[in-house]
């Protein structure tokens, strides 16, 4: 199956909170910042950013996103959970299988620092 996106954007009410916090979590997933614009930061595997984050330039209030990430391992998705908790995030799920998604569906779930439900996951068997 091919891929369906090639990035996606989140608009956040402090980019400067953000950034520090997608800096930190997204490291154990291979994931570091490549571009950084000042009003955008683009992450992923150099040289292609396949997720961004912006400072918050339309609409009012909030409304939750979910974004899954993908873990290369299950110890990756630990240290994603360990790292995002550490930062202050609040916790959702702690990393575990999620068998009614699929027998190997591993996976952990923090609030991001504009309330944000985001994921970890790796589809791997131990």
């Amino acid at each position: 199956m091919a891929a369906v996106l090639d990035h996606v954007s989140i608009q956040c009410t402090d980019l400067v909170a953000s950034a520090a916090f997608y800096d930190v979590v997204l490291q154990p997933l291979g994931a570091q910042r490549v571009f950084d614009l000042g009003n955008a930061i683009g992450y992923g595997s150099p040289p292609r950013p396949d997720f961004w984050i912006g400072a918050q330039s339309t609409g009012e209030g909030f409304r939750e996103s979910h974004l899954a990430f993908i873990a290369p391992s299950r110890a990756a998705v630990r240290a994603f959970f360990d790292v995002a908790t550490a930062e202050g995030a609040l916790p959702l799920h702690a990393p575990r299988l999620w068998p009614e998604y699929h027998a190997t569906y591993f996976a952990a779930y923090v609030r991001d620092p504009d309330g944000n439900n985001i994921e970890a996951v790796c589809h791997l068997s131990e």
